[in-house]
């Protein structure tokens, strides 16, 4: 039988490629939702708290404040901004390229997770003061300021989990095709009768 556009209903490849189609629309979904999260949170924060006063949430455990980061996420490598820049979009395009074999709901998460949060410091890093691909990331989420925890965003919370379910997966044996490589030795073939034994059960038992 065949389906209305002419494949056949059974079709191993036409399955595999709607399989894909599946994942990376998992994949666009989660990215978008942390890419536009990110944004939402950082015009929100740099209109209302940018120039005042930190803002306790809890005390000793959260508190809002805006900064500008000139870095990479966790305010790492300051002095860096144009080549974090250039990082974080061949990270884009990574992704982008490896969402073709993308065949593993997890892994569509995991790869969501990346893209939306290298995206959100990536347009920070593209339209932001003070130049072009010089711009500065918008942080403002401090947990336990008393201990100089660096100051975060969505997005670094995002590219951070992504990048612990990833480590997870890999551990797993999880690949991004949708199969599982499993550990542990391969089990060796049973040995085959040899002729005497195959002439022997033949003759069956001796009479006494």
């Amino acid at each position: 039988m065949q389906a209305a556009g002419g494949a056949p209903l059974n079709d191993p490849e036409a399955t595999e490629e709607s399989s894909g189609v599946r994942r990376v629309a998992v994949l666009a979904a989660v990215a978008v939702v942390v890419y536009v999260l990110d944004l939402i949170t950082k015009t929100i924060v740099v209109s209302l708290l940018e120039g005042g006063d930190p803002v306790t949430v809890i005390a000793d455990v959260l508190r809002l404040r805006v900064i500008r980061n000139p870095g990479a996420a966790f305010s790492i490598g300051t002095g860096m901004t144009v080549v974090f820049t250039v990082i974080a979009a061949g990270v884009v395009v990574a992704i982008l390229r490896t969402a073709r074999r993308l065949r593993s709901v997890p892994w569509a998460v995991t790869l969501g997770l990346l893209l939306g949060g290298a995206l959100g410091n990536l347009t920070d890093r593209v339209f932001r003061a003070p130049a072009p691909l010089q711009g500065h990331v918008v942080d403002w989420v401090e947990v336990f300021p008393a201990t100089g925890f660096p100051v975060f965003n969505v997005a670094d919370s995002a590219i951070v989990c992504g990048g612990i379910l990833a480590v997870f997966l890999a551990w797993r044996g999880y690949q991004i095709d949708g199969t599982r490589v499993t550990g542990g030795p391969e089990p060796s073939p049973s040995p085959e009768p040899s002729p005497a034994a195959d002439d022997d059960a033949g003759r069956g038992e001796p009479r006494g």
